[in-house]
């Protein structure tokens, strides 16, 4: 029987192999730096806010994986290539999948160890409300590729 951690691996690993893919699929490296009218945030500080996201509160504080986050940056920052976008998602990628490997199943009933919100939450709801995260966004960066492409 698959665990809740084998479960959440395979989501998160399916999904950022999902995200390289959106990258990949840009036309040109202008296209992922665009917005226009209502869509203000690029899919390139989107992939950029996904990755510092997961490899802080997974790699970081799960996995204790050497990583600091910058958040300010990942909206801030313009112009990467398409290939230094993809390799942060494969960096994310090999961080989750670390991080998660090692997990302990018993950890997800534990109060996750970063006060995140005004609330106690368990590693396991946490790690549950990350994969939304990256599924919504995901979304965001399907819709700027199809509508502005």
């Amino acid at each position: 029987m698959i665990t809740i951690v084998e479960t959440l691996l395979k989501l998160f690993d399916r999904d950022l192999l999902r995200l390289e893919e959106e990258m990949n699929l840009y036309q040109s490296e202008e296209a992922i730096w665009r917005v226009s009218g209502e869509i203000k945030n690029t899919a390139g500080n989107l992939c950029l806010h996904l990755c510092g996201n997961l490899q802080h509160y997974i790699g970081a504080n799960l996995g204790r994986i050497s990583y600091v986050r910058n958040r300010d940056n990942e909206f801030a920052a313009k112009g990467l290539s398409k290939a230094e976008l993809i390799a942060e998602v494969q960096k994310t990628r090999q961080a989750v999948r670390e991080s998660l490997e090692t997990l302990k199943p018993s950890i997800l009933e534990s109060e996750y160890p970063e006060k995140v919100y005004d609330y106690p939450m368990t590693t396991g709801y946490f790690l549950i409300h990350l994969i939304a995260h990256l599924s919504y966004h995901l979304g965001q960066i399907n819709y700027h590729r199809r509508i502005l492409q």
